[in-house]
């Protein structure tokens, strides 16, 4: 890392960047606090007009006080929201450098991300720590898609590497995905992206070097884990593990776990996600690429909206979709939002959270109905969540044989570490309320789908 004596342009945004980046190296608050060149420069950044919310609820998921010091120390790094096409050209920049390659030719997909970041920096309410992670998402997202291109480009044998059958697996939040993933990803000859690599995609690199990419991330969820740590409790972050693929997926309601962003929002609902999967199909390239073959195992809630295409651009893929009534997870998909929203936003929005995330939800359901009315029979195998969750030792065989994959005794050592590692069981359920929302309004957003349920089957 830079040392903070050698720097002699320090603007709002460089700050909050690098402070963030003091943190995941272990450095406390303290430390910080008392970094005299650090306080000196924000103190002469102008800040923006900080609005305080009317009726702010007490009950709101607790934060560090840490945390809430960081804030305070960085608000006037906010100021960068009002010049956001300059700092996301810093970024730009900042990604080209690292990634040693030109944006030059891929001007439409970096358009899309100045889209979302522009959504970000008309949030009022943004806390500043917020900002800073928006911006370090991104800069690190545009690096990748850089780093993907360039090896394609010096390597164009990357390209012909086949994914052969991927594994796509598709539900909703609290619908035991994670314990799907984690049995199907340690199977033999199967594999998911670490979160690691999604971050840092590349081909084998020699082992000091890969040690080093394994460090900074584990450093940045450490990061995340001492600004929130119900959060990092809830998920259990290791980045030698396989993970949810939404880091490789460059658009989606993954964003929306940080702000409440309409115009996105909308934009979503509109846009073709071709683009995403061959983002996706490209990164797999790399990361096969000089490796033994193997068979892939993509978990991310997009692919429930995206049957249609992921068979478009995987071919022979096999698409597990898990079912549980969502009128019994809206409530904790909810809470999760909230805790997120907390370090990132200024007193979430409870409403407004029930209202977008049921909508979006019900929305990927739907979708996900119609295009499996037009795919062939066997390219998706329904996985009822009521028969997973009471004997997954008894179901999850039957599911390896539907995908075309022998179940071995390894197997079932590797579902007793699964069962027993972080982020399995059974999730509190939260009151709808909470959120502005009625049973009755769950059950109509999604109709008969919750009815059609305790008629599947995995046999």
């Amino acid at each position: 890392m830079e040392d903070f004596a050698g720097l002699r342009r320090f603007d709002a945004s460089r700050t909050g960047f690098l402070v963030l980046q003091y943190i995941s190296t272990g450095h406390g608050i303290d430390s910080i606090l008392g970094h005299e060149m650090i306080t000196d420069r924000c103190a002469r950044i102008s800040p923006i007009p900080y609005n305080r919310q009317p009726n702010r609820r007490r009950d709101m998921p607790s934060i560090p006080t840490s945390t809430k010091l960081l804030n305070a120390l960085l608000r006037p790094t906010l100021a960068g929201q009002r010049t956001p096409d300059r700092i996301f050209n810093l970024l730009l920049t900042k990604a080209e450098r690292d990634a040693n390659w030109s944006a030059q030719g891929d001007e439409a997909f970096v358009e899309d991300y100045r889209r979302l970041f522009h959504a970000f920096a008309e949030m009022d309410r943004l806390t500043a720590i917020g900002w800073q992670a928006v911006q370090a998402d991104i800069q690190l997202r545009l690096q990748n898609r850089l780093r993907i291109r360039r090896l394609h480009h010096d390597h164009p044998e990357i390209g012909r590497e086949k994914i052969a059958a991927p594994i796509f697996i598709a539900a909703l939040p609290r619908t035991a995905a994670t314990l799907t993933r984690g049995v199907l990803a340690r199977s033999a000859n199967h594999r998911a992206p670490l979160l690691w690599e999604m971050v840092f995609t590349d081909i084998e690199l020699p082992e000091r070097e890969r040690r080093e990419r394994i460090k900074s991330v584990a450093a940045l969820y450490r990061q995340l884990s001492r600004l929130a740590p119900k959060f990092h409790d809830t998920y259990g972050f290791d980045a030698e593990q396989p993970w949810d693929c939404s880091q490789l997926l460059p658009h989606g309601a993954q964003h929306l776990t940080r702000a409440i962003l309409p115009d996105y929002v909308e934009w979503l609902y509109k846009r073709d996600f071709r683009i995403d999967y061959r983002h996706l199909k490209a990164a797999l390239q790399v990361l096969q690429y000089g490796r033994p073959p193997t068979r892939w195992v993509v978990e991310a809630s997009a692919n429930l909206a995206n049957f249609a295409v992921i068979r478009e651009i995987f071919p022979d893929a096999k698409i597990v979709w898990l079912h549980r009534d969502p009128v019994t997870v809206v409530g904790s998909m909810c809470s999760l939002i909230e805790t997120s929203m907390a370090l990132h936003v200024r007193g979430p929005d409870r409403h407004a959270i029930g209202a977008v995330w049921l909508k979006l939800m019900a929305t990927m359901i739907e979708r996900a109905r119609a295009d499996r009315m037009e795919l062939p029979r066997d390219a998706v195998i329904n996985v009822p969540y009521p028969q997973l969750d009471a004997d997954a030792r008894a179901k999850l065989p039957v599911l390896f044989e539907r995908v075309g994959t022998p179940w071995t005794q390894a197997d079932s050592g590797r579902l007793e570490e699964v069962l027993a590692g972080p982020g399995i069981g059974r999730a509190h359920e939260h009151d709808l309320s909470r959120y502005g929302l009625t049973s009755t309004d769950a059950e109509a957003a999604f109709g008969d789908y919750p009815l059609t349920i305790p008629y599947m089957r995995l046999d």
